[in-house]
């Protein structure tokens, strides 16, 4: 049977987007803030109204004035009739935290959703909205959205890198998603990188691309820069008393070692006094940087290129068709960019040089049309492994 619509649904920390996807269109939008600390039935309970306020919408964007939700036994105050024919819409979601997309489990999730960690996400808004629900981690649904219509379409492997507030990705293979045995594939965030050598990661760890890849990783390298050189003009411009034949003037700062100022894990903890903060968001750091501060330019270069380098590393070890970066940081100029590209082309090997890497194209709405994709047949269902099991269910 023919679905005549998709409610697609993106929820992250801050904010809720849904929209109605319709013969592959995206449609009526709505985006509402995340009760992040209300708890996870609160978040659900808002999912389940957004979802709502769509269809209702939809439904009176017909061109012929019919109200397809109420053909559908949809009412926006009462939700389906539990008699109704309730398959003409099903509901994907692409949610933040690891999601099992066999089970529709949240396995894990950070404190920046309160409670989110073991919710029965499916199972959960499938009772609120007698309507059949897919879920997907919302890094994957942007994966298999780049897939359908962006930068990665046409490919049959690919990796999606969202480089933002975190470092995460998304692995297509064989035009299948990649969850993994713990549902958990795509954390390239989490793997090593010397440049963040001693530096706390979110997980738990130290030494983690994200610890300084990600933006708030590259504001926390400026600030170090930033700490760092103030310390050296003071010390350069102090008194010296006396100087010694060998070692030259006594109380002058000694050259650099390195080129920019060790990670140590004292460093990461302590706050950096409000004289040294300078910007407060990656956002303003990448307006300073493009008008040419150098520490700014420098704390993403060296942000850029432990990314590059692991993406790089990445590359070699699948041999994906394309590699497509979105999130905040690819909106930066080529202050990141170009280091990023350096980097990953000096990890290749002769047999994977050439991998193109790609800016995303879908920006937010990738997730929405990923988290629809899990309900149709180029890329659903979500896992191969059930691929089976969940056609057998359709045609019951």
């Amino acid at each position: 049977m023919r679905l005549p619509g998709i409610i697609a649904v993106d929820v992250g920390g801050t904010k809720i987007r849904a929209g109605s996807v319709v013969d592959g269109v995206l449609g009526h939008v709505r985006t509402v803030p995340t009760p992040a600390s209300a708890g996870a039935q609160a978040i659900l309970d808002t999912i389940a109204e957004a979802a709502a306020a769509v269809i209702a919408e939809a439904g009176r964007g017909g061109e012929d004035g019919t109200d397809r939700g109420a053909e559908a036994g949809y009412s926006a105050a009462t939700g389906p009739g539990r008699d109704a024919a309730v398959s003409e819409w099903r509901i994907g979601v692409g949610a933040a935290g690891v999601i099992d997309p066999v089970t529709g489990t949240v396995v894990s999730a950070t404190d920046s959703l309160s409670g989110w960690t073991g919710t029965r996400l499916v199972a959960e808004l499938e009772a609120r909205t007698q309507l059949r629900v897919r879920a997907v981690n919302d890094v994957h649904a942007h994966a298999l959205g780049e897939a359908w219509s962006g930068a990665s379409r046409g490919t049959s492997s690919s990796l999606l890198v969202a480089a933002g507030t975190g470092i995460g990705g998304g692995i297509l293979w064989d035009g299948r998603l990649v969850t993994g045995r713990n549902s958990a594939a795509g954390h390239i965030g989490h793997l090593p990188a010397p440049a963040a050598a001693g530096l706390p990661c979110p997980c738990g760890a130290t030494g983690h691309v994200e610890a300084i890849a990600s933006g708030p990783a590259i504001l926390a390298t400026y600030r170090r820069l930033l700490a760092h050189d103030q310390q050296s003009r003071q010390e350069a411009e102090a008194p010296t008393p006396h100087t010694s034949a060998v070692q030259g003037p006594v109380g002058a700062p000694e050259p650099a070692a390195a080129p920019y100022p060790p990670a140590t894990p004292g460093q990461a903890g302590e706050p950096c006094p409000p004289a040294v903060r300078g910007p407060a968001t990656t956002r303003d750091l990448a307006a300073i940087a493009s008008a040419g501060d150098p520490l700014a330019k420098r704390a993403f270069e060296i942000g850029a290129r432990a990314l590059g380098a692991a993406l790089g590393g990445i590359a070699n070890v699948a041999s994906p068709e394309v590699i497509v970066i979105g999130g905040g940081l690819a909106e930066t100029d080529e202050t990141w960019w170009a280091p990023l590209r350096e980097a990953f082309a000096a990890e290749l090997i002769p047999a994977t040089t050439g991998t193109p890497l790609r800016k995303a194209e879908m920006g937010q709405d990738a997730a929405l049309l990923g988290a629809a994709s899990l309900w149709t047949a180029e890329v659903g269902p979500w896992s191969h492994q059930n691929r089976e099991t969940c056609e057998k269910e359709e045609t019951h």
